[in-house]
């Protein structure tokens, strides 16, 4: 192996958690490429993270973009080290109701596009012939179930199943194959939920009272369980996930 820095790819690296991961990478000693759907706004992140973040747009719901992504993430870093695949879209609605074609849409990047970039990232690792790291973002809601939210829990359940099955079949291959799974979490799409309720200080208060840690997860708290899973120190650990909920799952 030569001196040359490990390279990560984190997709959905538009804002909040996939932010602070390339953020945090960064700070580990990676080349990070980050990647989106908003051209616009991932070259502005990509400038503020510096000269070792480089930005490439990528919609993971197209299947062929997805290859694409990977083979322009080799070209910029030359490699490829870590995956994580952050990338997803919500999606709420009583289960009864939900039209089909948003249902198809939410697969095709929550549940799909992980896949599509686990089997390319997976390959790449495979022919450099020294292993790697694949950490997808999941979600407490794999685990519980909550109304109104069943479907986006399907597509991270099925994420949560890949995570579990792939790590066992890429390990002779020193493919390590992880996942973590955040709780409520203080992003944008938080801050906005919060800020349309009618009390948002008392919705949060609430929201905080239902976590044995008594507080919000923070975009960096998720972003430290995947500095851990990218590096050496976890090179003994595949097919687990590692809950960012404060406790949440453990009532």
């Amino acid at each position: 192996m030569t001196n040359q820095p490990r390279v990560a790819l984190v997709t959905g690296a538009n804002s909040g958690i996939g932010i602070e991961i390339a953020r945090r990478l960064i700070e580990d000693g990676f080349r990070v490429i980050v990647s989106g759907r908003n051209n616009e706004r991932g070259q502005e992140v990509a400038d503020r993270l510096g000269p070792e973040a480089s930005w490439v747009r990528a919609d993971l719901s197209d299947s062929s973009a997805v290859q694409l992504l990977i083979d322009e993430a080799v070209r910029i870093g030359g490699r490829l080290d870590v995956l994580v695949n952050n990338a997803g879209v919500d999606l709420v609605g009583p289960i009864l109701d939900v039209p089909e074609e948003e249902i198809r849409e939410n697969f095709a990047t929550n549940t799909f596009g992980t896949i599509f970039a686990l089997q390319a990232a997976g390959r790449v690792m495979r022919d450099q012939g020294q292993g790697g790291a694949i950490i997808n973002i999941t979600s407490r809601l794999a685990m519980i179930g909550v109304p109104t939210m069943s479907l986006y829990s399907a597509g991270k359940g099925a994420v949560q199943a890949l995570t579990t099955a792939a790590a066992v079949e890429l390990a002779p291959l020193n493919i390590r194959v992880n996942a973590v799974a955040p709780g409520m979490a203080k992003t944008p799409l938080y801050d906005t939920w919060v800020s349309e309720q009618e009390d948002p200080e008392a919705t949060e208060r609430e929201v905080a009272s239902k976590i044995p840690l008594g507080r919000i997860a923070l975009p960096s708290d998720v972003a430290a369980a995947v500095s851990y899973l990218a590096s050496p120190g976890a090179e003994y650990i595949t097919g687990t996930t590692i809950p960012v909920e404060g406790g949440y799952l453990s009532q």
